[in-house]
């Protein structure tokens, strides 16, 4: 497989309409643009659509949430994206964190490289949420 191809390609979609509830664990990049509950695990990407109501226990390399709401702590081992106008319940852990203008984030956010990490090393952040238009 092509490595410049296999990077973007989406290896599974949980497209608009559909429901989920369990757990999932995946190789490659998932999106998620419909329900989902339970736990995700992965050392891949996750993408978080428009659309997108997910209620879960989120432990993945790298997660993007592009739109939707998520209820739940996110561990992301590489990066975390939120981008407008995605919403976000849960307390995050990731070493490189993007918030975009617009996101709604309620939660504690810390930034170190995870496990490895001493606890006093975490950096503790209240991102001041912006209303929605």
């Amino acid at each position: 497989m092509d490595a410049t191809l296999s990077a973007t390609e989406i290896t599974a979609l949980l497209g608009r309409g559909t429901r989920f509830e369990g757990k999932l664990h995946f190789e490659g990049r998932v999106r998620i643009d419909g329900v989902f509950k339970g736990e995700i695990k992965s050392d891949d990407t996750l993408i978080i659509g428009d659309g997108a109501d997910v209620h879960a226990e989120i432990d993945v390399a790298t997660v993007i949430i592009r739109g939707g709401v998520v209820h739940g702590n996110i561990r992301a081992k590489t990066a975390l994206e939120l981008h407008a106008p995605g919403r976000l319940v849960g307390n995050i852990q990731s070493p490189s964190v993007f918030i975009d203008r617009g996101v709604e984030f309620q939660g504690n956010c810390r930034m170190d490289a995870g496990d490895d990490a001493k606890p006093a090393t975490g950096t503790k952040a209240t991102p001041t949420a912006t209303p929605a238009s």
